[in-house]
């Protein structure tokens, strides 16, 4: 997505500066109205300016800022405050303790940044690679309540849930992807090495082969044969794909596909409804008002289906709507949760019972995820069966007719 550089006004009238990576200028803007700052000029820019003078060796060498960096030093420099470190000081302690070289020079950024000046807020949105809307919104709410110890203790939960959820989905999908591999290389091998020796054997014999025998000599040929054309559609169906969806209209239209995937499908929205549910109760835990937290959050569920939802769930609750009627015409969400925020709603207890919600779901994909497996070994062991069917058929008939032929010969 592109950059967009800005200039806005804090509640106290200072001036901040930053850039910030979005669709459109009023993605920009409403990033900004969410961060409680009010933008006076956007224009576009080619990257953060924190990244500014480095070249692309350098940032291939220093490598990118991962999600366990900002974890640990969430949780880090929660301690170091909750001791009573001043704040420069841990800044500067785990500057000199960060192995990643690109999170190191990220936390000189926001040393330098908070010397000249800055929030430390304002200070991390000029880094959105190492911490997104969510974060930067969640340490400002901190700054302004005096509790940033608690968000960024918060904020270590959060992101540590994130992780251990990919890690859960890559395991799960790990056997899958290997059993996948595996049979695209048998298919390859056969093709190019099994198949055309048989099709010599078969000429020899100068006789009528079947249709699945035709149609595997065929493809065995056209592998072989222009086998860099096939290389060739295959990379340019990808590359126009990962261009469609780098749009907006297709990366809308792809977050809703996937969500109707077999097996697949439910997984991701159960996985996105629960991080959606953890981020907007650790929002209203934290002092964000309903509205503004629906809007960070939304940059939070990483589905622009599930995030247009919730942004019409925020218009619903600024035109006057309860949060249940919002929810309700939503339609993502199960009738248990929909009575379990009716009952948030009426108790003032949502943060609360959206922590439930969160667990529910969070329960949902563990098992989900657990016989995954399962699940789709049964496809796997079909598509094989299918997969030595259509070659028993098409290479091994074909011989045992011509051998009962010759014999009688």
């Amino acid at each position: 997505m592109p950059f967009f550089s800005y200039k806005a006004r804090n509640t106290n009238g200072e001036l901040i500066e930053g850039v910030l990576e979005s669709p459109d200028a009023d993605g920009v803007a409403r990033q900004l109205v969410a961060m409680g700052v009010m933008p006076t000029l956007i224009e576009a820019a080619k990257g953060p300016t924190a990244d500014n003078g480095l070249s692309l060796w350098q940032r291939i060498r220093e490598g990118s800022v991962k999600s366990l960096d900002v974890q640990l030093f969430s949780r880090q420099l929660y301690t170091l405050i909750r001791a009573g470190v001043p704040i420069m000081r841990g800044l500067s302690g785990l500057q000199e303790s960060a192995v990643n070289r690109a999170f190191r020079r990220v936390i000189q950024d926001l040393r330098e940044s908070l010397d000249s000046g800055r929030e430390l807020s304002a200070a991390m949105r000029r880094h959105p690679g190492a911490f997104n809307m969510f974060y930067v919104s969640m340490v400002k709410v901190g700054e302004m309540t005096g509790r940033l110890d608690t968000i960024l203790l918060r904020l270590s939960e959060h992101l540590e849930f994130e992780r251990e959820m990919r890690n859960r989905i890559k395991t799960a999908l790990r056997y899958p992807m290997i059993v996948m591999l595996v049979m695209t290389a048998a298919m390859v091998v056969v093709n190019v090495m099994v198949i055309p020796q048989f099709a010599k054997v078969f000429a020899s014999f100068n006789a009528p082969l079947p249709v699945v025998t035709r149609f595997l000599l065929g493809m065995s040929e056209f592998f072989v044969n222009y086998w860099y054309l096939l290389l060739a559609g295959i990379s340019g169906g990808l590359f126009l794909f990962r261009g469609f969806i780098a749009t907006k209209e297709g990366r809308y239209w792809w977050d809703r596909q996937i969500l109707y995937f077999p097996l697949f499908g439910r997984i991701v929205l159960k996985a996105t409804l629960a991080r959606f549910a953890r981020s907007f109760a650790l929002s209203s835990k934290s002092g964000v008002p309903i509205v503004q937290a629906l809007t960070v959050v939304a940059s939070t569920v990483d589905n622009s289906y599930i995030a247009s939802h919730v942004e019409n769930m925020r218009e619903g609750v600024e035109r006057g709507d309860s949060i249940l009627r919002t929810a309700t015409n939503a339609g993502v969400f199960t009738p248990v949760v929909l009575q379990m925020i009716a009952v948030g709603e009426e108790t003032g207890a949502l943060d609360e019972l959206m922590d439930e919600i969160a667990s529910m779901y969070e329960g949902e994909v563990e098992y989900e995820l657990k016989t995954l497996s399962s699940n789709i070994e049964p496809i796997l062991i079909v598509a094989l069966g299918v997969m030595v069917l259509i070659l028993a058929l098409g290479i091994f008939v074909p011989i045992w007719d011509l051998g009962k032929v010759a014999l009688k010969k």
